[in-house]
């Protein structure tokens, strides 16, 4: 497995204690990213059950359980054949361990389905389900070294995926060429899941069409996320190609000057939105206030996106920066009618300072 199983084992302990302290009997984990964080590996379809005293279980398909033994750390695996049979493994696990309270992640990635939690709901009309996305993701907010490793090693692959877009767009490119000359870098470079995104029109987050072209005269915006161990490094430039005009150049401008005033106000114990309302009222007296969405930052790690995610979480604009987070400064583009203008690199934060990974 990749990495030390005495880390993985204390993360499953600091998060059964976390289920005691909030009178939590039991967490089922579905989504990719946790089952990650707790086992060491990534598995399709992921089923985790960590009961908040004792052993977890993982539910594999039968057959996988040798290999899934070689790749992790828990040594309780069950195979099943048919998903009935894993449902009747989860609902015969909680009804043997007498659990009332039982944890699920209510979040939004693969595998968090409502439909999963709708037949659990059926399935067990006696427990009541809470939400334990919080105290999951309360845990995978802060990193230890090994993580901030990983994320280091993202980025230097980051950067070399960054370095071919550079050299190969040129008028008349798609967007889908662009896209796949980055991954095949990264991917060589040994990025497992690579997450690249090319947008030659004013699009926020553009996944890469074959019939849209670089244009003679316009610009091309880049968006990368690298993992390394499965975890993410993001970042993402704005490339001029010709001369596009006098409001990208002043756009383009603005938000260096916005990235550096962005680095200096990131710091320990500052609460994010602080830092929104200065970087809001700074594009205000540039003239692009209208042309900027809210939401400076968003946390990296196991997701390319992860909390605090400002962009689309407001309440987690609240959060104040802590040491061993890593940010990704800054997230949102300026949207102008010539195309999406963005500067973006991933830092972990440093009592000291930010250390920049990409």
């Amino acid at each position: 497995m990749r990495g030390d199983p005495e880390v993985f084992r204390k993360r499953v302990e600091r998060f059964q204690g976390l289920l005691r302290e909030n009178d939590i009997d039991g967490a089922v984990i579905r989504t990719l990213s946790s089952f990650i964080y707790f086992t060491g590996t990534k598995w399709l379809r992921p089923s985790l059950l960590i009961p908040a005293e004792g052993e977890p279980v993982v539910y594999v398909v039968k057959g996988e359980a040798e290999l899934f033994r070689e790749k992790s750390w828990i040594e309780n695996i069950v195979e099943f054949q048919k998903v009935e049979d894993l449902m009747a493994g989860v609902v015969g696990w909680i009804h043997r361990n007498g659990m009332n309270r039982v944890g699920l992640e209510f979040g939004i990635e693969r595998d968090a389905y409502l439909i999963f939690l709708k037949i659990f709901e059926r399935l067990n009309p006696t427990v009541e389900i809470v939400d334990i996305l919080d105290l999951t993701m309360g845990l995978r907010m802060i990193k230890d070294e090994w993580e901030l490793d990983n994320i280091r090693n993202a980025g230097r692959i980051a950067s070399k995926g960054m370095k071919v877009a550079e050299d190969v767009i040129k008028p008349g490119m798609s967007e889908l060429e662009i896209a796949a000359e980055v991954v095949r870098e990264l991917m060589l470079n040994g990025s497992e899941d690579p997450k690249v995104y090319v947008s030659v029109t004013p699009r926020a987050h553009a996944e890469p069409f074959r019939d849209l072209r670089v244009p003679e005269n316009g610009v091309v915006t880049i968006v990368i996320g690298a993992d390394w161990n499965h975890y993410y490094a993001n970042m993402a430039r704005t490339f001029i190609v010709g001369e596009p005009g006098r409001r990208v150049r002043r756009a383009i401008e603005a938000k260096e000057e916005a990235y550096r005033i962005a680095l200096e106000e990131t710091k320990v114990g500052v609460p994010i939105n602080a830092v929104e309302k200065k970087l809001a009222e700074f594009f205000r007296g540039k003239g692009f206030g209208e042309a900027y969405i809210a939401g400076y930052t968003h946390g990296v790690g196991l997701l390319i996106e992860e909390p605090p995610i400002t962009t689309i979480v407001v309440p987690q604009r609240a959060a104040k920066v802590q040491e061993n987070m890593v940010l990704t400064i800054i997230h949102p583009p300026l949207m102008i009618p010539e195309g999406a203008i963005k500067h973006e690199d991933t830092y972990i934060v440093k009592k000291n300072g930010l250390e920049r990974v990409t």
